[in-house]
């Protein structure tokens, strides 16, 4: 086989090219894909890690807004449950003063009663006395004369007899 200058570099070239690609193949292919494999692989865990990341996040997210509204309805209520406690206390209160304020009443009423039934007893009391003090002095006068003493019994007498 005769080659010339041009055919013979392009013969050797495509030789070596051949045996470049061999061990290439051989020794390089396989440790560069495996190292492109590995690195797609731990790509894709790492997208796969955090899309469950995102995921578990969203979840917590959700979690989280669950019980903030959990939280807010049960402090709502609370809130609620307290005013309407404040409420009937102040009711309640409202009730009890009325009530003594009327009890009350009722006793400075019974009191009042009882003071004005002991000044009017008294007061019989000292008008009854006074009376007779003055009936007294007044059958004294007239029964210390015989005549006005004797023209009483007769009037008395007059009155029975009438009635």
């Amino acid at each position: 086989m005769n080659l010339t200058a041009p055919e013979s570099l392009i013969f050797w070239t495509s030789i070596i090219f051949i045996v470049f690609f061999i061990l290439l193949r051989k020794f390089a292919w396989k440790p560069i894909l495996g190292a492109v494999k590995g690195r797609e692989d731990s790509i894709n865990e790492a997208l796969s890690s955090a899309e469950t990341a995102r995921r578990e996040m969203q979840n917590l997210t959700a979690e989280n807004e669950r019980i903030l509204q959990e939280a807010r309805l049960e402090r709502d209520s609370l809130l609620k449950e307290a005013r309407e406690m404040r409420e009937k206390m102040i009711a309640d209160s409202k009730a009890d003063a009325q009530a003594e304020g009327a009890r009350m009443i009722e006793q400075a009423k019974t009191a009042i009663l009882a003071e004005k039934n002991a000044a009017m007893a008294e007061l019989k009391s000292q008008v009854s006395s006074l009376s007779l003090s003055i009936a007294e002095k007044v059958l004294k006068d007239e029964l210390s004369n015989k005549e006005a003493q004797t023209k009483l019994i007769e009037n008395m007498l007059g009155e029975v007899k009438l009635n």
